[in-house]
This record gives C-alpha cells, sequence and structure tokens, in this order.
C-alpha cells in the first residue's frame, strides 16, 4: 500500500500541502492534494488544450523511461449530490467519477490499479485500441483483481479523441455506485479548428431510496437521481465562456437511459465521438444531441453572451428524487384532505391540484422538510426567482470581458435593458386573443 509521503512524492504533490484549504465535501486528503497537483500540471506549457472536467479533476502523471504513469485507486468514497444527500459510492481516488486521465495520441502509458474494495475488479478502457490483454474485462482477458492487489496496464495510444473508463467484473453493481471516468486523447498533430475552452462530463443515474445512504444496483428505470459528473442542479459547474470563444463539450454517458442533451441560445456542431472528431464533412448542425447509453458526443459552439440552460430534455431527468406510481392529483380538489391524512401520516401535505410548481416553495419554507438524506424534487434560484429544476441541468454562462483561462463563476448575466421578458398585464382577459371555439 502506497503511504501518505510516498503518495506526495509520486504526484510531486508534496509542495502544495501547505496551501490547501480543508474542503467541505469528504474527499480524502491524497484525493485534494492530486487535485491541486492536477490544476499545477494544467497550467504548465502543454501540448494541447487541457480539458476542464465539470466538478471534477484531472489525474497526475509521472514520467518514468518515456512512458506516462498513472496510478488509479479503487475504493468506497463518501460522495455529496448536494447538500442534503450523501451517500457511499464506489469510485477511485476518492471520487465519483474517478479522475479525468488525459494524454495525447502516440504517448505509451501505464496506468497502475490498486483495489481497495472488498470484491474483485477490473479496469476496461472503453472504445481504446489496444492489445486483447489490456482490454480489462475480467476472466476473459484477464484475472480479475483481488482486494489489496495492484495490477499494470500498458500500452501506446493509437488514436485520440473522447474514450471512458470503467469496470468489466461485478459491472451491474461496480458502475451502479460510481465507478468510471473520462479518458481524453489529444491529437498528435493538435487540433486542424483550433479550440479555445474544452469541457468533459459523463451522464449517470442512482437509486438511493429516500431516506437510505447506498446507492441500490438492482433499479433499472426508476432512479433518484440523474447527474453530470455525479452532482445535481444547482450543485453542476456552470460551462463558463468568453464571447465569440470556441467551445468544445464531451458528454459520455455510462447511465441506463439515452439522453437527449438540449443547448439554449446557440445551435452547435456535433463533432466527435468515441471514434474522434470527425472530418469537418461530417460536423452537422443541432440543438439537441441523443447521446445513447455507452456512447460519447462531441459538441462544439461559438459562444454567444447570456446564462443559457443546458440540460437533458428528458423532463424526469430534470428532477430530483420524486415519487413513482402515486395517484395524479391534477385538477382534484383536495379541500381537507391534509388534515385527515395528518392523523395517520404527520408532516403530509396536500399538494399538485394546480401542478408541482408550489413543491419548491413549500420545501424552500421549510414545510416540507422530506425524508433524511433526500434532496427536494426541485431545486435552484436564478436572477428572477425559482428555477424549478434539479438532476442533469445547468447553465452556459458567457460574458464579453471574461480573461482568457479564467473558468471562474461569473454570477448571474447583467441583460441589456429591453432584452427581458418582462410583465405587460395581470387582466386574463387582455388583449381578446383569437381562440378557437369548441362545438
Amino acid at each position: 500500500m502506497t503511504s501518505r509521503r510516498e503518495f506526495l512524492s509520486y504526484t510531486g504533490a508534496g509542495a502544495l500541502a501547505a496551501s490547501l484549504a480543508p474542503t467541505k465535501t469528504a474527499m480524502s486528503v491524497e484525493t485534494s492534494l492530486a487535485n491541486a497537483a492536477s490544476a499545477s500540471q494544467s497550467k504548465s506549457n502543454q501540448p494541447y488544450l487541457p480539458c476542464q472536467t465539470l466538478n471534477g479533476w484531472t489525474l497526475p502523471y509521472k514520467m518514468k523511461n518515456g512512458v506516462k504513469e498513472f496510478h488509479l485507486v479503487a475504493e468506497e468514497v463518501e460522495h455529496e449530490f448536494a447538500p442534503g444527500t450523501t451517500a457511499k459510492c464506489w469510485g477511485y481516488n476518492g471520487t465519483t467519477p474517478g479522475p479525468t486521465i488525459e494524454a495525447v495520441e502516440g504517448d505509451r502509458v501505464r496506468i497502475l490499479v490498486t483495489n481497495r474494495l472488498k470484491e474483485h475488479t477490473t479496469i476496461h478502457w472503453h472504445g481504446l485500441l489496444l492489445p486483447s490483454g489490456m482490454d480489462g474485462v475480467g476472466g476473459l482477458n484477464q484475472p480479475q483483481i483481488k482486494p489489496n492487489e495492484t495490477f499494470a496496464y500498458e500500452f501506446t495510444l493509437k488514436q485520440h479523441g473522447s474514450h471512458m473508463y470503467h469496470p468489466h467484473a461485478d459491472e451491474m453493481t461496480q458502475m451502479a455506485v460510481g465507478m468510471m471516468g473520462m479518458f481524453i486523447i489529444h491529437p498528435k498533430n493538435g487540433e486542424a479548428v483550433p479550440i479555445d475552452r474544452d469541457y468533459c462530463f459523463l451522464l449517470h443515474n442512482w437509486g438511493i431510496h429516500p431516506g437510505t445512504y447506498r446507492p441500490d444496483p438492482s433499479i433499472l428505470q426508476d432512479f433518484d437521481l440523474w447527474t453530470m459528473n455525479s452532482k445535481v442542479f444547482p450543485y453542476i459547474d456552470p460551462v463558463v465562456a468568453r464571447t465569440g470563444e470556441r467551445v468544445r463539450v464531451r458528454m459520455a454517458n455510462l447511465s441506463m437511459w439515452n439522453h437527449p442533451l438540449h443547448m439554449h441560445g446557440v445551435q452547435y456542431w456535433v463533432t466527435g465521438s468515441d471514434g474522434g472528431r470527425w472530418p469537418q464533412s461530417r460536423w452537422r448542425n443541432d440543438t439537441t444531441e441523443i447521446v445513447a447509453v455507452g456512447q460519447i458526443r462531441d459538441i462544439e459552439f461559438i459562444a454567444v453572451p447570456g446564462d443559457w440552460a443546458f440540460h437533458c430534455h428528458m423532463a424526469h431527468h430534470t428532477m430530483n428524487a420524486m415519487g413513482h406510481e402515486i395517484p395524479n392529483t391534477l385538477g382534484v380538489d383536495q379541500s381537507g384532505i391534509d388534515k385527515e391524512i395528518q392523523k395517520m401520516l404527520p408532516g403530509f401535505m396536500a399538494m399538485g391540484e394546480h401542478g408541482m410548481a408550489e413543491h419548491q416553495e413549500h420545501t424552500d419554507m421549510g414545510h416540507h422538510p422530506g425524508p433524511r438524506n433526500t434532496l427536494a424534487m426541485m431545486t435552484g434560484k436564478g436572477p428572477y426567482g425559482n428555477i424549478e429544476m434539479g438532476g442533469m441541468f445547468t447553465t452556459v454562462k458567457v460574458r464579453d470581458n471574461l480573461a482568457k483561462g479564467d473558468y471562474s463563476d461569473p454570477g448571474w448575466y447583467n441583460a441589456p435593458v429591453g432584452t427581458v421578458a418582462a410583465r405587460i398585464s395581470n387582466n386574463p382577459d387582455f388583449g381578446n386573443p383569437i381562440r378557437r371555439k369548441i362545438t
């Protein structure tokens, strides 16, 4: 087992330790140090533009005789999806998803994998071209990595593009509880069309039942949380850019559903996949791209000033924990029913007669706290009120005066006068609109 001192030496992060402030999340000391080392590495003179992992980090490497050596540790982690829900998940190096691995086409890489779980595991390098014995399917290509063992994977990168890594051992359980990460390979000859900002995230789903603290790997459809890099709105980092910059977003899906990713404000180009950046003749314009299970899609756009929504268009994927298979209360007069039900279920609140927007109002006011360790279905506040979202929803924030390389959240957009929709009447009969007569 690697000691803390050996880890500091290995990552070159020892000099950064004194400057690290305590984190609010349950991240290990080693992970915090690796995160700081990754930030330092990304600012160095790389032959490529480093990819920004939303709410995540990039794994540092050490050069050994011309080989880039990375070290992944499979282990149980305490993960916070948002303040209010924390679960015991599995991941790598203290986080779920695990750290992003970045390298260059043609690099020789060696990836050490230490198993700190209580069952065996492996790692499959999803989409990579490599020798059969390095493909990571337990029992087929290699022996399982037993608890406390470290295996070495070594191969030469023969392609470029957006890729993933995940277990191929007890796969349903290990992926369901968070074991996955991104593997970005940059082209050796650079980008034919340069990129100013590069982002990536993994889409996933979780069965964390109300009041529980571990993901349920047996859930097949009715998931409680839908995430981007294991976070839910409003705690998913925004995609930040300067007006006019060319931005790429790499969208990877290791959930059990397909996701139509929709971005407001632009028509983006779909430019790549697991197979790398496509020839420009294959690029196409769109505003919604379905990322199927096990797929990656890269999109690129020219940043337009404003705050723009970016989300899955499956409506229930932009909600947090919600009830399934419950009666439909739309249009139902519930007068007095709450008092009767409260006799059996204290704290019950009748809602849903006119829609569910009142759910966020009630939870924000503390009137409807819900079960322990369970997020409200609707969350998030913007400059004009409740946003009433959750799950796979974030924002693209573009500003005219953002400095190059500045990825910090610029706050809410200050819209020019006259460019915000505004009320002109509160009379429901205003304007005498034409309506079709029903016969």
